[in-house]
């Protein structure tokens, strides 16, 4: 038993993923391809996707809504999570960021299930009701540039049904958001979504201490 969340040393990450973690092998793909890429460190951890996988299960999503999708690998991970009617729309900024992640959904033969879409994320939020036949989204995970975190959850409130939940990535920011001496623009916008989430009557949260820490927050009926 504990009374604490342990931080985890190398050798019990390496227990975790060795054990517990079910990297398909098209995530294993994109994992290896993107390692060498000066922004690797962007990508969503394996053990973070695969608890991913499993909430659109436990949630039996089939709409679901992804912002910032960088190479592709939470993309992969959430469309192989979906029933075969499932949709999963992921907005990307990054011309060649979406290129990549195409390519990779191609690959695992997911792009059915996915409709990727490249532009500034906020504008695509805005114009996603008005569409002809948009269902309220399942599953909302935001994982893009952290000054906009704020304006995405508000509009992930709006598109993501009564008892959908919305995951919000990097919440603990390598433990900056703990650390006053960090007043860096991202920081402060996440150390103010954190405190603005916990407090939010409109959803039930938990701070999840995986990845980079992972914000989950469930849209109160």
């Amino acid at each position: 038993m504990s009374t604490h969340t342990i931080q985890l040393p190398p050798e019990v990450q390496d227990y975790l993923l060795r054990t517990t973690v079910r990297e398909s092998a098209a995530l294993a793909q994109v994992r290896k391809a993107t390692a060498g890429l000066p922004g690797a460190r962007m990508q969503t951890s394996p053990e973070q996707a695969q608890l991913l996988g499993l909430l659109v299960e436990l949630l039996g999503v089939h709409r679901a809504l992804e912002i910032g999708v960088y190479t592709g690998y939470s993309a992969v991970a959430v469309a192989e999570a979906l029933p075969a009617d499932g949709r999963l729309v992921a907005c990307e900024l990054d011309q060649e960021y979406a290129r990549v992640a195409g390519d990779h959904l191609a690959h695992a033969g997911l792009s059915e299930r996915v409709d990727l879409r490249v532009g500034p994320a906020l504008d695509t939020l805005a114009a996603l009701p008005s569409e002809s036949g948009f269902v309220a989204f399942d599953l909302a995970y935001i994982d893009a540039d952290k000054t906009n975190y704020d304006a995405y959850y508000e509009r992930c409130l709006e598109l993501v049904r009564p008892g959908g939940l919305i995951a919000l990535d990097n919440m603990l920011w390598g433990g900056s958001v703990a650390e006053p001496s960090d007043q860096q623009d991202s920081t402060q916008a996440i150390r103010a979504l954190n405190q603005k989430v916990g407090a939010d009557e409109r959803v039930t949260v938990s701070l999840v201490p995986i990845g980079d820490g992972l914000l989950l927050a469930r849209r109160r009926k």
